[in-house]
C-alpha cells in the first residue's frame, strides 16, 4: 500500500476506533485530560496568589521590624549621601547581635544612583552597582520581596550560601516628607517561612485536587448512568430494527405471494372453468345428447314398434338421463362447499373424504395427531380445497392406489397430509400449463402457510401447513 494512502488510512481508523468507544469511555478519556489539565493549571495559579500573599505578608512583617530598628540609626538621608563611622559602627553593633543577627543573612543600604553606602560585607561599601528591576521597583515607593530568587550580580554570597533566603527591598522614606530617599536590602534566613510556604502549597494542590477528583467523579457517575441507559435504548433500538427488518422481509415474501396468486387467479379460474365445461361436455352432455339420439329412434317414432321394445328404448332414455343427473350433481356437490362454518377439523375431514369416497367407489384412510383447535373459516375452506383436489388429483394420476389422509397438531401448526401409492412421478417436469398443483400452492402459501410436494416410485405425498396463531390474528 503507498505511504501517503496509509497515512490517510491512519486519521479514518482513529475516529472510527474512537466513534465506536461508548460515551462512558469517552468522556472517561477525554474528561480525565481536561480535568487533569485544568487541576494543574488551577492548582499552578491558586498556589502562585497563595505563595506571593504569603511572602509579601512575611516580607511586611520582617521590613517593619527592621525599619523600626534601623531608621532611628540613619541620619538624614536627604542631605547625607555617605555615611560616618559613628553610623556605620552602629548599624554593624545593631545587626550583628540580638535578633537581628541570628535572622538576617546580609543587609545593605541603597542610594539612588545604585551605590552600596553601607553593607555587612565592607567590600561592597561605596561601590556602585547598575540599578535592578527591583531596586528601581522599592525607589519607586513599593517593597518588593521575593523567596529563593536571588539573581542580583553583587549577591554572590547570598547564592552560595545554600540557606532558604527572603529577599526583601524596602524603601527608606523621609519621615516628614514621605520621599523615598534610599532602599534597604536585606536578607532573612527563612527556615519558618519555607516550611510554612511548603504547608500551604501542599493544602492548596491538595484542596485543588481533591475537588477537581470529587467533580469529576459525580459527573462520571451522571455520564456513566446516561452511558448505561443510551446503550440500553440503543440495544432495544438494533432490536426492535432487527424486527423490522424481519417483518419487512416477511411482509415482502408475503407480497410476492400475493401478486403470484393474483396472477394467477385468473388463469386458475380459466382452468376451473374449462375443467367443469370438459366434464359437463363428457358426462352430462354426452348423456342428454344419447337420450335425445333414442328420442329420433325408429323405435319411438314408428308407431308400429312392439311396445316391449318401445319399452326397452325408453328405460335405456330414462337411464341415460338419471345418469346424466347424477353427473351434474356430483360436479355441483365439488363446486359448492358444504356448511363448514360450525363444523370442526375432525367434522370437515370426515365430510370431504366421505365426498370423493361416493364420487370414486374407494376407501381413503384417515389418522388424527394431537388435539385439535378452533380454525377460522379461512383456513377450514383451504384444509377443505387442499385435501378434495388432492385427493381427486391422486385418484386421477395413481388410480387411488391406497390414498389415506394425515393430520397433526402441535399447538401452533396444523399439518395435512395427502398421500397414495401410485407410481408417482418427477415434480420437475410438471409442466407451466398444470395448474392443480401450482393452485394448491398458491392457496396455502396466500394464507402464509407452507406446502410440500415428494414423489417417488412408491409413491405420492402432498402436505400442507398453516400457523394457527397467524391465523387467529388475521
Amino acid at each position: 500500500m503507498p505511504t501517503n494512502l496509509t497515512s490517510m488510512l491512519s486519521p479514518v481508523r482513529l475516529v472510527a476506533g474512537w466513534n465506536s468507544q461508548s460515551l462512558a469511555r469517552q468522556f472517561l478519556l477525554i474528561g480525565g485530560l481536561v480535568a487533569a489539565c485544568a487541576m494543574i493549571v488551577v492548582g499552578a495559579f491558586v498556589t502562585s496568589l497563595i505563595e506571593e500573599a504569603v511572602t509579601r505578608n512575611s516580607a511586611a512583617s520582617t521590613a517593619l521590624y527592621v525599619d523600626s530598628v534601623i531608621a532611628p540609626l540613619l541620619p538624614d538621608m536627604q542631605t547625607t549621601e555617605v555615611l560616618d563611622d559613628t553610623v556605620t559602627r552602629a548599624l554593624d553593633e545593631t545587626l550583628g547581635e540580638g535578633a537581628l543577627g541570628s535572622r538576617l543573612l546580609s543587609f545593605r543600604l541603597w542610594r539612588s544612583d545604585g551605590t552600596v553606602l553601607y553593607s555587612n560585607d565592607k567590600d561592597l561599601m561605596g561601590r556602585q552597582f547598575p540599578l535592578s528591576d527591583d531596586l528601581k521597583t522599592a525607589f519607586s515607593g513599593t517593597m518588593v520581596a521575593q523567596f529563593n530568587q536571588i539573581g542580583d550580580v553583587e549577591s554572590i554570597a547570598e547564592r552560595n550560601s545554600g540557606k532558604p533566603l527572603l529577599e526583601i527591598y524596602n524603601p527608606v522614606l523621609q519621615p516628614w516628607s514621605g520621599k523615598v530617599v534610599a532602599v534597604s536590602e536585606f536578607h532573612e534566613v527563612a527556615y519558618d517561612f519555607e516550611r510554612s510556604l511548603n504547608k500551604a502549597r501542599f493544602r492548596s494542590w491538595l484542596a485543588v485536587g481533591l475537588f477537581t477528583i470529587t467533580f469529576f467523579l459525580v459527573l462520571s457517575i451522571i455520564v456513566l448512568r446516561g452511558s448505561r441507559t443510551i446503550e440500553s435504548q440503543r440495544g432495544a433500538l438494533k432490536t426492535r430494527i432487527g424486527e423490522l427488518s424481519t417483518l419487512l422481509q416477511q411482509n415482502e415474501i408475503l407480497r410476492s405471494r400475493l401478486q403470484r396468486a393474483s396472477q394467477r387467479a385468473a388463469a386458475l379460474n380459466e382452468s376451473y372453468l374449462r375443467r367443469i365445461g370438459a366434464d359437463l361436455h363428457d358426462g352430462p352432455a354426452q348423456l342428454v345428447a344419447y337420450a335425445s339420439l333414442r328420442l329420433d329412434s325408429e323405435a319411438l317414432v314408428n308407431p308400429s314398434t312392439p311396445a316391449d321394445k318401445r319399452e326397452q328404448s325408453l328405460t335405456a332414455i330414462k337411464a341415460s338421463l338419471d345418469d346424466a343427473m347424477t353427473d351434474i350433481r356430483s360436479i355441483c356437490s365439488g363446486l359448492v362447499l358444504p356448511h363448514i362454518e360450525s363444523e370442526n377439523l375432525t367434522e370437515l375431514l370426515h365430510r370431504v373424504i366421505r365426498a370423493h369416497e361416493q364420487r370414486t367407489g374407494t376407501k381413503v384412510g384417515l389418522s388424527f395427531s394431537g388435539m385439535a383447535q378452533e380454525l377460522s373459516t379461512s383456513a377450514k375452506i383451504c384444509i377443505y380445497r387442499f385435501v378434495q383436489e388432492a385427493l381427486n388429483n391422486g385418484y386421477r394420476h395413481g388410480q387411488g392406489a391406497a390414498q389415506r389422509v394425515d393430520q397433526a397438531m402441535d399447538g401452533k401448526h396444523v399439518t395435512i397430509a395427502v398421500s397414495d401409492r401410485g407410481p408417482g412421478f418427477d415434480p420437475s417436469r410438471i409442466p407451466p400449463s398444470s395448474l392443480g398443483l401450482a393452485g394448491l400452492r398458491e392457496r396455502v402459501e396466500s394464507l402464509g402457510g407452507t406446502f410440500e410436494l415428494r414423489s417417488s416410485k412408491e409413491g405420492t405425498r402432498v402436505q400442507m401447513a398453516l400457523n394457527v396463531m397467524e391465523m387467529e390474528q388475521t
